[in-house]
């Protein structure tokens, strides 16, 4: 692996979170983002179970986590009046461990900033694949060539839409957006949920000041214009009830706001010749929880196969395929949007229902913890 060459696009968290790994291995990392700096702030994002943490005790972050965890906190499902109806268990939202994704994206980053090298402010324009590497062209760098090319750039992946094609043969649009900001008003000490069909505020909970879900056909905006995103936000829940009107005024004070559907990728293949995909970029953007713990595991899992193949990326591709794809099922198959935002008053009743019953609650923990340990860890 040593003197193997690897530009990786993105440093949210499957990027550097790779870059460790490749670090450890040999490896000379180049990590280009396009934003100008590590992103601050953002959702709650979480651990679950023995896997999740067995590859933050192997990474030697594990005690860091923890050390940053916001300890979770209980959603109220409420009426119209405010009411509780149910309880959203920390412990459901938050998994086994929590924290911002801003903070863990900056452990990361502070982890491996010394040993590779972070391009920020620049973008990937061209993929150009050649008998000894990857051909590379950037906004604003000087072309170079790669051994291998990591696109770990999310669900609107650049490095996808250069090696696979088009968005939207990847990309399958699940019905729901969701949407998070900051505000500058206290809704309280407790965080609430109140849902209309098809319609979801929460304020005060576990993954953001604001968050809000909702069923829309496909949107056409700009995702870097947070006054137009502001607007669709405003649309989509005009005449809602309980203390909406007044969220929507915060949300028009703040200085940001993150927009996005509930998507799914779908690939044939995690890689085409030299370039190979990693997190959201290739398994999606469902909003069920496993979203960080995916990009964490299929980082070590990427980066192992390499190591273990002795830097041959045909064969580490095929074992990365064939070792995380079924255990990134949970991604292809999942869609949080008509749980968080039923389409009905029934279907939110029985939601709220869920949430009342021990058992019912059991079960659900139970199967959340069966999808993260889902997957045979081998000690690379």
């Amino acid at each position: 692996m040593k003197n193997l060459n690897i530009l990786i696009s993105g440093a949210g968290i499957a990027g550097p979170a790779l870059a460790h790994w490749l670090i450890r291995y040999g490896c000379a990392v180049t990590v280009v983002e396009k934003a100008p700096a590590p992103r601050p702030g953002g959702q709650a994002v979480d651990f679950k179970g023995e896997t999740h943490r067995t590859v933050l005790s192997r990474m030697g972050i594990l005690d860091d986590v923890r050390a940053l965890q916001t300890g979770g906190s209980d959603q109220h499902l409420i009426d119209a009046e405010g009411r509780t109806l149910a309880v959203m268990p920390g412990e459901f939202t938050g998994g086994e461990l929590e924290i911002k994704r801003g903070d863990l994206a900056r452990l990361l980053h502070d982890r491996t900033a010394s040993a590779c090298e972070y391009v920020f402010g620049d973008s990937i324009t061209s993929l150009t694949e050649t008998p000894d590497g990857v051909h590379v062209t950037f906004e604003r760098a000087a072309p170079r060539t790669f051994d291998l090319v990591v696109g770990a750039d999310g669900i609107h992946s650049n490095v996808r839409r250069l090696a696979f094609g088009p968005e939207s043969g990847c990309v399958r649009f699940l019905g729901h957006y969701y949407a998070l900001a900051d505000l500058d008003q206290d809704f309280g000490p407790v965080g609430r949920m109140y849902n209309e069909p098809g319609r979801m505020a929460a304020v005060g909970g576990p993954k953001a000041p604001a968050f809000f879900v909702f069923a829309s056909e496909p949107l056409d905006y700009d995702r870097y214009d947070a006054e137009q995103q502001k607007d669709i936000l405003a649309r989509a829940y005009a005449g809602m009830g309980w203390r909406v009107p007044e969220v929507l005024a915060a949300v028009r004070r703040a200085p940001g706001v993150y927009l996005d559907s509930i998507s799914q990728v779908r690939v044939d293949r995690y890689s085409r010749g030299r370039v190979v995909l990693l997190g959201d970029a290739a398994y999606g953007n469902t909003l069920g929880g496993f979203g960080t713990g995916l990009a964490v595991v299929g980082a070590y899992v990427l980066a192992g196969e390499l190591a273990a193949a002795g830097g041959d990326h045909r064969a580490a591709f095929d074992a990365y395929e064939r070792v995380f794809r079924p255990y990134a099922k949970i991604s292809e198959n999942g869609n949080a949007g008509p749980f968080l935002a039923p389409g009905s008053p029934s279907r939110i009743r029985m939601r709220n229902w869920m949430f009342k019953y021990r058992f019912l609650l059991a079960w659900m923990m139970k199967m959340t913890d069966k999808f993260a340990t889902d997957i045979e860890l081998k000690t690379y």
